[in-house]
């Protein structure tokens, strides 16, 4: 197995474990990560949400698959079932992350989901009549956003 094929295995694993700090060490410093709820977080944010993501969590399962990855680039499909705490709703993504790497770490992170489709099991009928606009996609990066800036402000 590629090295970086294994950091992605490794990334994914502390994800299934609900280890944030874990899914942080895999990134490089100068990370860049994006994602239709989190379209731009660079640094530290990265490493936060998932540290955010993980210790909020209750009842999340993650499983990963069709793992690719070279000395520069890398791929992977994973899934998540939660329980969307806003709502109570239960989630079900399908996700498709791009890596790429430097050294020996995750540079850069893409994962690519269908919006509504989220939208419409995390928000219930405003994401079915509205989930596919820019104010609901706006309306949840915004909420996002703010929550992570909040936990990332309080002392370790």
């Amino acid at each position: 197995m590629h090295p970086n094929a294994a950091l992605i295995d490794r990334f994914y694993a502390a994800f299934a474990r609900k280890d944030g700090e874990a899914m942080a060490a895999c990134y490089h410093p100068e990370i860049r990560f994006g994602d239709p709820v989190f379209p731009n977080l660079v640094g530290p944010e990265a490493g936060g949400m998932w540290r955010m993501l993980t210790s909020r969590a209750t009842d999340l399962r993650v499983e990963h698959s069709a793992v690719h990855a070279d000395d520069q680039t890398g791929s992977a499909h994973w899934e998540a079932w939660y329980t969307f705490a806003t709502t109570g709703r239960a989630v079900h993504n399908i996700i498709d992350a791009r890596f790429r790497f430097r050294d020996g770490l995750i540079v850069e992170h893409t994962d690519t989901f269908d919006f509504w489709r989220w939208s419409r099991q995390a928000l219930g009928l405003p994401g079915v009549l509205l989930g596919w606009t820019p104010i609901i996609r706006g309306k949840v990066q915004g909420m996002a956003g703010g929550q992570l800036k909040k936990f990332m402000a309080k002392p370790a």
